[in-house]
């Protein structure tokens, strides 16, 4: 059974078509990075795998679990899968410590010692330890990241989903967050990146899912679509044209 399994899902804004017949599936320990145009659904496709969009045909199921399993519990089903946003989603008001904590003890019930004991885990392995009694707004773009990074790990997640993770650093930070990825994907952790880093792509991807107007056009290797450009849909060769003239 894949770990996250996308059949057929469409999803409407009013009368605006937003996804339409998505079907993907992600097995354990894949790497998969969404790309393609802004507007192209990717965001969207991705907050449907935890719940955060609703879509209103298909069906997703993650480690067994199915949103159209009308007992679903949705604070459980989120905290099997991690979540990192674009622009964090620190609470400004707590430290990075109680950050980490707070959904550990509301969702998974853990005392407060054992939440603190697994965010101390999580924050020496994303390199933040030594801040983990600041606020937020004491920190660097890349260094909150980092922290989002620890807070879904210690959820114990059976899969990782970020969403343009880098998108809003500068680009000196850009590199410390994508080590921290790279470092989980070595690890065996099942991801689902949207990104518009190509070279993380290229180096830490097995597969690559291109999108345009709410439709995955590609879903292949990662070397297939780096190496046989040519053979892609035209879209993605014009995207990977456009892409590879700024790089």
């Amino acid at each position: 059974m894949p770990m996250i399994d996308i059949q057929h899902i469409s999803k409407w804004y009013g009368n605006f078509q937003v996804l339409t017949e998505c079907s993907t599936s992600i097995e354990k320990g894949d790497v998969v990075v969404v790309c393609g145009p802004s507007g192209s659904g990717k965001s969207t496709l991705i907050k449907t795998v935890n719940a955060l969009e609703p879509f209103q045909k298909g069906n997703i199921v993650v480690n067994g679990l199915s949103l159209n399993d009308p007992k679903i519990n949705l604070a459980q089903f989120r905290s099997q899968v991690g979540m990192v946003f674009q622009h964090f989603e620190l609470f400004p008001h707590m430290t990075v410590l109680e950050n980490l904590t707070i959904a550990q003890i509301k969702v998974l019930k853990r005392t407060l010692a054992d939440a603190e004991k697994k965010a101390i885990q999580y924050l020496e392995r994303v390199g933040m330890l030594a801040h983990k009694h600041k606020f937020p707004g004491q920190l660097s773009g890349g260094q909150q990241q980092r922290i989002a990074i620890a807070r879904g790990l210690c959820m114990d997640p059976s899969c990782m989903l970020f969403d343009e993770p880098t998108s809003a650093l500068d680009p000196e930070m850009v590199g410390e967050v994508l080590d921290v990825m790279v470092q989980l994907a070595n690890e065996g952790m099942t991801m689902m990146c949207v990104t518009h880093e190509m070279g993380f792509a290229r180096k830490v991807s097995n597969r690559l899912i291109f999108m345009d107007e709410g439709k995955i056009l590609e879903d292949c290797s990662t070397q297939e679509f780096f190496q046989n450009i040519s053979a892609r849909h035209e879209r993605a060769q014009t995207f990977l044209e456009k892409i590879q003239a700024v790089h």
